[in-house]
This record gives C-alpha cells, structure tokens and sequence, in this order.
C-alpha cells in the first residue's frame, strides 16, 4: 500500500508538472503574439506616417539637392510634378527613368488623380470664369467669352483682327469680374513682333482706364524661334503663381515652328514639339484656371477648286488640342466676319464684329 500511495503521488506531481509546462508554454506563446502584434502595430503606424505625402520633399527618392534643383526649375508643387512626364523630370534633376516614374506616380497617388464622377467634373466646371471680347455678338457665340481651363484659338489671313483680340484680351482681362474681366495680369508672348503697346493703350483709355497701370500687368515676352518660345512658355509657371496672371496670349502659335521646319522631312519633328508646346499651354489653363487664347497662320489648300480655300496650320495636332476653335475673315469697311469651326460643347455658327479705335465691338 505504501508503495501504491508513492506511484499515485508521483503520477499527480508529473501530472500537475505538465499542466504548468503547458501554462507556462501558453503564456510564452501569447507573449510572443502580443510582441508580434505590436511590432506589426508601430510598423503600419510608421508606414502609415511615411504614405502622407504633403510637399516635394516627402516623395519618395528625392533629396534636399534634387528637392533645390526641382525648385529652381520651378517644379516646387505636387500638381506640376503630376503633370510632367518622366524625360522631363530626368532632365532637370538627374534621376534615372525609373526613379522619375516612381516620383511622378508618387505625387499622382498624392493627389488622388483617377477616375471621378461627372458630378465632380461639373462642379469644378463652375469656377470657370471668361473674359469678354467687347462684342456681345462674339462672346454670345463661344458661349459667353474666352474661357479659363481651355485654349482659344483664331486663326485667318494677315489683317484680320486676330492680334487686335489679343490687345483687346490684354485690357478686359484685368477688369473687375463684374465687368467681364478676371481682374488678373496677362503673359504675351510675341512671336511676329506684331506686340503694339500704343494701340493697348488706346483700347485703355476707351474703358476709362490708366495706360500706364494697364500696360504695366501685361508682361511681355519676344520669341527669337521655336526653341526660345517654347523655352518661355516653360518659365512661365513661376510667373503664373507671382504675378497673378490669368490670360496667355501667344501671337502667333506657329510662326516660329513654321520659320525652324521646313520641308516634309521635318514635318513630324515639328508637330512632335508643337504637341508639347500646346499641350503645356493646356496644363497650366487646366491647373491655374486661366485663359490661354492662341493666333495660327493659315495657308491656301492648292487642289480646292470650289470654296475657300484657306486652311490653318498646325495640320491635326493643333486641331485636336484646341477646345475652341475659331475663323475670322475681313468683311467691309471696319467689319469681320467670324466662324465657330470646333467646339466641344457649342453649336457652330458666324457672326459679325467690329474693328475700332476704341477696340472690339459689335
């Protein structure tokens, strides 16, 4: 009986020896669980604190040196590094193509740059603004005057009014809202050395305005050729944000590109650069919800026999880029004679407007 009383106390410490193991074996596994847990916890935090991309310096691959290169270049927004393409972004900071993919999708994601509802395209649609013409006849037919967050362009034969809008442009814009301005300064890049601040200043004192003041926001700039006009238009973001510019008024698109490019061998190295030049002029109407209003030269179309046969130049490059798209031509006396061609949401139509000391009117 002794020897049966010593098994069976044996057999209960074994038995309570493995319980405590097991508990012990528990509390270390839950421990562990718990450190896991907690690791995973401060690693989502830390990535969660890292995703929050604010400025250019949070993206990621870019450094205090290539953050002060992409400044200088005029690249200090999210918005313009979303907007750039990936050789652009190589050339100004010096990363290689794969980087500058990363930092650009970095910056979109940042951004929330995807798909959205047509209701929220409407309301941003609201805050566009226009500039009137000073013909109610002319701003009723591009649907109230020439738009922000679009290009306007005008193109027809020498003498027809095309650079007289743009002086005209140059005036109104910096009228109060109220008045059909945009109460803003204007970019103008003269291409034709056809810029006349006389006549600016005679269209300013016909709206009771100071010459001086006017021509004063009107910052002017003259292109020697393609290259250079493209190279102004690329400085122009800094400008845009300083000087509160919301009119660009290039006069005219193609002259330079048509002067630089001759010949069918070097018709697609052209249209290539007049793509991204338009396509520039686009992003900063779109992103700074300013008005972009455009001259193009035209040319006479050989094999048509019947009709006019003036066509634009540009060929469908310019074509496809331009929301609003419009023909002038000279009628009688002080009188043209204008055509809606393109609009993406208007009617096509033609109407009459007038050339005066004073400026446009109907």
């Amino acid at each position: 009986m002794a020897k049966h009383a010593a098994k069976e106390v044996t057999e209960t410490m074994m038995d309570e020896n493995q319980v405590n193991s097991q508990t012990s074996s528990s509390a270390d596994a839950q421990s562990s669980d718990a450190h896991v847990m907690e690791i995973g916890t401060a690693a989502s935090k830390e990535k969660g604190k890292k995703s929050v991309i604010t400025s250019i310096d949070d993206l990621p691959g870019i450094g205090p040196s290539i953050a002060a290169k992409l400044r200088d270049a005029g690249y200090d927004k999210l918005e313009t590094l979303a907007y750039c393409m990936p050789s652009e972004l190589q050339e100004i900071s010096g990363v290689g193509e794969g980087s500058a993919v990363k930092v650009i999708n970095a910056a979109r994601d940042a951004l929330e740059m995807g798909f959205e509802t047509g209701a929220d395209v409407l309301e941003r649609r609201k805050l566009i603004e226009k500039i009137t013409t000073g013909s109610l006849e002319l701003d009723n037919l591009i649907g109230g005057g020439i738009e922000t967050q679009a290009i306007t362009e005008i193109f027809g034969k020498f003498g027809s009014g095309k650079s007289q809008i743009g002086f005209q442009l140059c005036v109104n814009a910096q009228l109060p809202k109220e008045q059909g301005g945009l109460g803003g300064s204007i970019a103008f890049i003269d291409t034709e050395s056809t810029f006349r601040p006389e006549r600016i200043s005679q269209m300013a004192e016909a709206k009771g305005l100071d010459p001086a003041v006017v021509l004063g926001n009107i910052h002017v700039a003259k292109a020697l050729n393609s290259n250079h006009q493209m190279l102004l238009a690329e400085k122009l973001e800094p400008m845009i944000r300083e000087k509160n510019i919301r009119a660009i008024v290039v006069d005219s698109l193609t002259a330079a590109f048509r002067a630089d490019y001759v010949g069918r061998g070097e018709l697609a190295e052209r249209q290539q650069k007049l793509n991204q030049h338009i396509h520039l002029l686009l992003r900063y109407a779109d992103q700074y919800n300013l008005a972009v209003y455009v001259t193009n030269q035209v040319m006479d179309k050989p094999d048509i026999l019947f009709g006019d046969p003036t066509i634009p130049i540009g060929g469908h490059v310019l074509a496809h880029t331009s929301t609003y798209r419009l023909y002038v031509r000279r009628s009688k006396e002080d009188r043209r004679i204008v055509k809606l061609v393109d609009s993406p949401n208007l009617p096509d139509g033609e109407v009459v407007f007038r050339v005066t000391p004073e400026g446009i009117m109907d």
